[in-house]
């Protein structure tokens, strides 16, 4: 049964779309969420952890980048950290202005004994797919993610 007024074929379509699209997103979001919670960490907090976990020192603005939040969110997000011991500034040799964000030894513990387990959560949550399908939603959402940026 439609519960939406009909436009046409090819608008209905694109509504029907992002309704699935933002409730799968909510849902899976909120999930994870709740998962990194139990690590005593926010998401965002958890972000940035992942990110240098992964990829070693970075500078704050490009965490910032990498997560699309406010450079002013992302400093709070670095500061409660710094304060739990898992994160430490240094300044940019080439530029004193910058700062880079680095793991403290406690922080690459917590990365180690956090990250897997939430990895292996998300694919818990993904196996109600199958790895075939898994690959095809990827592609077709790197797809749109990518053709809408050069679009708009």
């Amino acid at each position: 049964m439609k519960t939406t007024k009909q436009y046409g074929k090819k608008i209905d379509l694109a509504l029907s779309l992002w309704v699935k699209l933002a409730r799968a997103h909510a849902t899976f979001g909120h999930l994870t969420a709740a998962n990194i919670h139990t690590f005593d960490l926010t998401p965002a907090q958890f972000g940035v952890v992942e990110c240098l976990g992964h990829l070693g020192p970075m500078l704050i603005g490009d965490l910032t980048k990498k997560h699309l939040v406010s450079g002013g969110n992302m400093t709070v997000v670095v500061d409660n950290l710094e304060k739990e011991g898992i994160v430490r500034r240094s300044v940019s040799k080439k530029d004193r202005r910058a700062f880079y964000v680095q793991l403290t030894p406690k922080g690459k513990r917590l990365f180690r004994t956090t990250f897997i387990p939430h990895a292996d959560y998300i694919a818990k949550l993904a196996s109600v797919l199958t790895e075939t399908e898994q690959t095809e939603l990827g592609s077709l959402l790197k797809k749109l993610g990518t053709e809408l940026r050069i679009v708009h």
